[in-house]
């Protein structure tokens, strides 16, 4: 295979799959700046493994993982936690959405805990077995059941009208 077939078939999974692969940042991380940021490091990560993955069917799972695990870097980055700026100073550099055009559903992710909403988008949105998942994020299988469980009754109790 020659660099050049490599690289306009990495071009075809990134044009087919960027879409997708941008919205499970997002829910990953609730914000749409993060999720481009996650997508450009994934992408770049992705790249490099290319030769390596491509042809055994899973480039997508492993993009998936390489979002999950760039999420779970840069909340650890100690800048993530600074808050920038001055109080009363700095004007918002957008006004947030209207409610109209808000998903509730993504708004009820946000409010979950960090590890209940992972399981549940890999597990429920995304469709991984609980074995993948647990795998994906490093964790046992039991302690997937009991986040997804959680996760489920959390958001049953916010998108359930009264």
């Amino acid at each position: 295979m020659t660099a050049s077939s490599r690289d306009e078939e990495y071009a075809a999974f990134v044009a087919a799959r960027q879409a997708h692969l941008r919205r499970i940042a997002y829910a990953l991380c609730g914000d749409w700046h993060k999720a481009e940021d996650l997508l450009q490091v994934s992408l770049v990560k992705l790249y490099v493994a290319w030769p390596r993955i491509h042809g055994a069917g899973r480039e997508e799972a492993y993009a998936r993982q390489i979002i999950v695990r760039a999420t779970i870097d840069e909340s650890r980055r100690p800048w993530r936690r600074e808050q920038p700026g001055l109080e009363d100073r700095d004007a918002e550099a957008r006004s947030p959405l209207p409610y109209e055009e808000r998903s509730a559903l993504f708004d009820a992710l946000q409010a979950l805990p960090v590890m209940q909403r992972k399981v549940v988008v890999l597990r429920h949105w995304l469709g991984l077995s609980v074995e993948e998942t647990a795998h994906e994020l490093r964790i046992n299988p039991g302690t997937v059941k009991s986040h997804s469980s959680r996760g489920l009754a959390a958001l049953r109790e916010v998108l359930t009208p009264r």
